[in-house]
């Protein structure tokens, strides 16, 4: 695979088409997210999208680039889930609030098949060099909400003023990705919740001064059930 990316000409689309072109990415996503781009072959996606083949050619020049459309929906789909956490970020709290959220979602479906964006990257990255691109850029956005939380953060005088929260960033997306791995292998969110929890208590660490005590009192903040 090495054009992912390449679409065919744009079309200015029907309301019936945008909806059909919809679907055909929501069945490729979610048969590609449970056996892989490699094993999802296009008669699979015209049998679950319930169209024809003439349809799905209608819309993607091939494989390649519904692979795009797939990455980028994957994408929308988990930055919806997290936006609402990481829009507010500002405190220690509001990241313990986000980790269980990403916990409870991993706990869910016990792990099965990893993260949306992280499986296309593993299976992709080496492979397609416009597939690494995209999902490079994936990263880049969802670690710049984490970054935006944590400067504000920085702001509020809960993390030292000599923290750099682009790498920290970095280090809590290793953190999720790591446990998701392991968490997919183990068929159980614990892992997932150990790599974020020891992530989070480095963080906590650079507290100027913060109220640990404070910050354990609040029942959202408390571990989950499932670590």
């Amino acid at each position: 695979m090495t054009s992912v990316g390449a679409q065919s000409p744009v079309r200015r689309l029907t309301a019936r088409g945008a909806v059909t072109r919809d679907r055909i990415v929501r069945a490729a996503a979610d048969l590609m997210h449970a056996a892989g781009v490699a094993g999802t072959t296009m008669d699979q996606v015209v049998d679950a999208s319930r169209t024809s083949k003439s349809q799905l050619y209608h819309y993607f020049a091939d494989k390649d680039a519904l692979v795009a459309a797939v990455i980028k929906l994957q994408v929308a789909r988990v930055l919806e889930f997290q936006e609402p956490y990481l829009e507010r970020l500002a405190s220690v709290a509001d990241l313990r609030r986000w980790r269980d959220a990403v916990v409870w979602f991993v706990e869910d479906a016990r792990g099965a098949n990893g993260c949306a964006v992280g499986s296309l990257s593993s299976e992709l990255a080496d492979r397609s060099e416009p597939a690494r691109i995209l999902i490079q850029a994936a990263f880049r956005t969802w670690e710049s909400y984490l970054a935006a939380g944590l400067r504000r953060m920085q702001d509020r005088g809960e993390l030292d003023d000599g923290a750099d929260p682009g790498e920290l960033a970095i280090g809590l997306m290793a953190a999720y990705q790591g446990g998701y791995l392991l968490s997919q292998a183990a068929r159980s969110s614990r892992p997932m919740a150990m790599a974020l929890d020891l992530a989070l208590d480095s963080i906590e660490a650079r507290r100027l001064g913060g109220d640990r005590a404070g910050a354990a009192a609040d029942p959202v903040q408390a571990r989950t059930a499932v670590t």
